[in-house]
């Protein structure tokens, strides 16, 4: 009798069907997404979806947290820009771009869905996503803290209180999004947000 392989070879690509599985949760939250739901659109069965990814709370964890690390990445090119006008407006644009992919075919920010709060069994990557964010918001004060130092935003501008206003919209445009809101739409709301800090002074905000 020939020897077994010493492991079932995998029969889908775990990046497919952790999207497949996020647009699920997106959808039916994660109470309501079962796991022969989860199966059934990731095509394998029951029994590899555990042996891939474990129990469905992993499942949910493992796509929530790889989407808040590709909501985190925007922020890695939008602080490299040269001025605060653009390190907010690329920020913002950046992360509409990931609210609205439609080749994942998501309908917003899993992230800051009510998804989130479905249930207690999603508490630890809850925890995740909020000490990301937090990262997040406090890499963006200290890039405006420096752009303060340098001269580069309007006199009187507090680095803690503009970085909390910028974290607002940035929520407030993955709910949006979450609404149904597209691109051009958000991106509009995005450009006239920079408009009004009187930060478009600095340098090109342009798409």
């Amino acid at each position: 009798m020939a020897d077994k392989s010493p492991g079932r070879p995998r029969e889908f690509d775990r990046d497919d069907a952790l999207r497949a599985a996020a647009t699920l949760f997106w959808q039916y939250g994660f109470s309501g997404t079962s796991t022969r739901a989860l199966a059934t659109s990731l095509g394998i069965s029951s029994s590899s979806l555990y042996a891939a990814f474990g129990s469905k709370a992993d499942l949910f964890d493992e796509a929530v947290r790889t989407y808040a690390l590709r909501y985190s990445a925007v922020y890695d090119v939008a602080l490299a820009e040269p001025t605060l006008a653009q390190v907010i407006f690329r920020l913002l644009a950046g992360s509409i771009r990931e609210f609205v992919r439609t080749d994942d075919g998501h309908p917003g920010c899993l992230t800051s869905s009510a998804v989130m709060v479905d249930t207690s069994a999603t508490l630890d990557v809850r925890t995740f996503v909020t000490d990301l964010q937090r990262r997040d918001e406090g890499r963006l004060r200290d890039r405006i803290e420096r752009s303060v130092l340098a001269g580069d935003v309007p006199p009187g501008i507090d680095a803690a209180t503009l970085s909390g206003l910028v974290q607002t919209l940035w929520h407030g445009l993955s709910t949006r999004a979450d609404l149904g809101a597209d691109v051009t739409e958000l991106t509009s709301t995005a450009e006239l947000a920079v408009a009004l800090l009187s930060l478009e002074r600095s340098a090109g905000v342009s798409r």
